[in-house]
């Protein structure tokens, strides 16, 4: 599944930015933004940011005066984001890397981040050991995923839209329709809200928050690794 997940993102990279911007009616900027103030994190703090992809959140970050690693299990996805680093002239250093086999040591990052990535890992424990892992002492997890929309109106037009339209659209703006039906099938069954809380309990992460944007399309969720001998 993981050399098949690589190769549908690799083939989608060149239009990866504008697909997102159109299907998320230009809300993706938005979300990462509230993700970076939600971190609560000082600006010096060293991050890093998962399953980066073209590196939006790790753009986003950048500006704080830290330093920022992205990393991605897709080389085509990243060469991408050095392309936009490079234009913005930010200081964003790249690593290809597989969110559950990260080549970093224990306590390495004041941060870890990862915006709409964990939903294709093989393992969603295992990537949350290792952010724990490289998290130090007190440094925190920040996570910005879809939800599932629920209401009389809107959760069911969200699910029409998510079901029917978003892979149609996206696979005829992309030319690969395959992707872009796993996508929404995906963030479709991800263990949002509370389930996705617990999750982080199971791998020791304290002070576990879950905040709902645009409805519950999008929560960013924060968490901590204790200051504490563990």
């Amino acid at each position: 599944m993981g050399e098949t997940v690589k190769d549908m993102f690799a083939a989608i990279a060149g239009r990866y930015d504008r697909l997102n911007s159109v299907l998320s009616l230009g809300l993706h900027h938005y979300w990462r933004r509230r993700t970076v103030t939600a971190s609560g994190l000082r600006r010096s703090a060293t991050i890093l940011d998962l399953c980066s992809g073209t590196a939006d959140l790790a753009l986003a970050f950048a500006g704080r005066d830290g330093r920022v690693v992205a990393t991605d299990f897709c080389d085509a996805m990243l060469a991408r984001g050095r392309c936009k680093a490079a234009r913005h002239r930010a200081p964003i250093a790249f690593a290809l890397a597989d969110a559950q086999r990260l080549p970093f040591r224990d306590a390495s990052f004041d941060a870890v981040s990862v915006a709409f990535g964990l939903r294709n890992v093989g393992c969603l424990a295992t990537a949350l050991g290792e952010m724990y892992r490289v998290l130090r002492p007190g440094g925190v997890a920040v996570v910005l995923e879809f939800g599932q929309p629920q209401g009389a109106v809107f959760g069911p037009l969200y699910r029409f839209y998510s079901r029917y339209l978003l892979p149609r659209l996206g696979g005829w703006l992309s030319g690969h329709s395959e992707a872009y039906a796993y996508l929404p099938r995906t963030a479709a069954v991800f263990p949002a809200g509370v389930r996705f809380m617990q999750a982080m309990r199971e791998q020791n992460f304290t002070d576990i928050q879950a905040r709902p944007l645009t409805g519950g399309v999008v929560y960013i969720y924060r968490a901590v690794r204790p200051d504490r001998g563990d």
